[in-house]
């Protein structure tokens, strides 16, 4: 049978496709944004999960904006407004997905960040969209260009990762969030607002969502994936109740309804008296893996590239000095360490860096310094062999 032609337009997942690869036993990896394993609450949901059999209810069909229960407690837990609605997903990426569906026709153009997430830039062109890409700066996005962009009065959204960016690490200043609100409500610019690492800050004081500043021009996605465990693919979105409406169509012909079990454990563990503490050894276990890995880079690859702080998320941005990414990642792979070159992160029309997006939430202290001393001597090689 002959694909459908949009496929084309569809780049493969370099992360997806060097998994097995990078999970193997001998192999340590710095690419996937995986949580650490050892710390999911599993021990918080062990009375629920064994009761689950007592609620029939949670196995027969459910409504497609969510399980009620947790519906509500999620929209007092975001404190949303009268005029706004929520929808729970399979996890923020389908939240992506069906926004892309709703909102983008053939040649719609849209703003993303360069670099950008990987999977926003997968369904925003399989929607065959025009994606334009503003630069990126240390506290968020060029804004001279930003407004360049919008000023075209062709501009349909802004998806943005405002905390802790994937793949950069960079988080928006509060001067900077105000300015997209401003420039957003002026040329009548959605945003699209991804907040997967926004709870995983483990340094300094947390901002503004960028959304709060044009809250009925916006959607913000929600993941729990990182901050509870990736295999419950839950997720939400927020915003005007009438867009919010239009995912719950689309996504009635998608999947009918997210796993009604699986709502009802998220609800019970977001709210178990042991929760905030979950969150807070998280965060400082992470923190401390932040700081592993980066005094790592210094005293082992300061010669070999730099990389600017960050105080949250799950990735460092490592620019390279005079190698091309995509060849040392090749061979770090080869030498049993698992890293991302700059090009995933870039759609078409932007030129990528030299530059690898590295993971520190998933590895060991012990495991991240021996995945940088395995770098180091990839890095040597590649010299030589230069």
């Amino acid at each position: 049978m002959q694909s459908a032609k949009h496929l084309a337009n569809l780049p493969s997942s370099y992360i997806r496709e060097i998994l097995a690869a990078a999970t193997s036993e001998n192999c340590i990896s710095l690419a996937g944004g995986l949580p650490c394993a050892n710390h999911f609450p599993l021990t918080h949901l062990a009375s629920t999960i064994q009761t689950l059999d007592q609620d029939t209810a949670l196995f027969q069909y459910g409504t497609t904006k969510g399980y009620e229960p947790l519906r509500q407690h999620l929209l007092e837990r975001y404190n949303v407004s009268a005029e706004h609605d929520l929808i729970v997903t399979n996890g923020s990426q389908q939240g992506i997905d069906l926004i892309a569906r709703v909102f983008l026709d053939q040649g719609d153009e849209i703003v993303m960040e360069a670099p950008s997430y990987l999977g926003a830039i997968q369904a925003f062109a399989l929607s065959q969209a025009t994606i334009k890409t503003v630069p990126q700066t240390p506290v968020g996005p060029d804004l001279d260009i930003l407004e360049s962009l919008f000023s075209s009065g062709n501009i349909k959204f802004f998806y943005a990762v405002p905390d802790f960016h994937n793949p950069t690490g960079v988080c928006w200043s509060l001067e900077t969030r105000q300015r997209v609100g401003e420039l957003c409500h002026k040329y009548h610019v959605a945003l699209i607002e991804d907040a997967p690492y926004r709870d995983i800050r483990f340094h300094g004081e947390a901002l503004p969502l960028a959304s709060s500043f044009c809250p009925d021009n916006a959607l913000t996605l929600t993941s729990f994936s990182k901050t509870a465990m990736p295999g419950l693919r839950l997720g939400c979105v927020r915003g005007p109740s009438q867009w919010i409406s239009l995912l719950e169509r689309v996504k009635q012909a998608t999947d009918l309804h997210t796993n009604l079990p699986l709502q009802h454990l998220l609800l019970q563990l977001l709210t178990h008296p042991a929760y905030p503490a979950h969150l807070t050894t998280l965060i400082n276990v992470y923190g401390s893996r932040y700081r592993a890995l980066t005094d790592e880079l210094s005293s082992q690859l300061g010669e070999w590239g730099r990389f600017n702080a960050v105080d949250g998320g799950m990735f460092v941005w490592f620019e390279l000095n005079q190698f091309n990414a995509d060849q040392l990642a090749k061979s770090a792979l080869e030498n049993g360490v698992a890293v991302v070159p700059a090009s995933v992160f870039y759609s078409g029309e932007a030129n990528a860096p030299a530059a690898l997006r590295l993971n520190y939430s998933h590895s060991t202290l012990e495991r991240l310094k021996e995945a940088v001393s395995r770098l180091a001597n990839v890095f040597k090689l590649v010299k030589v062999a230069a």
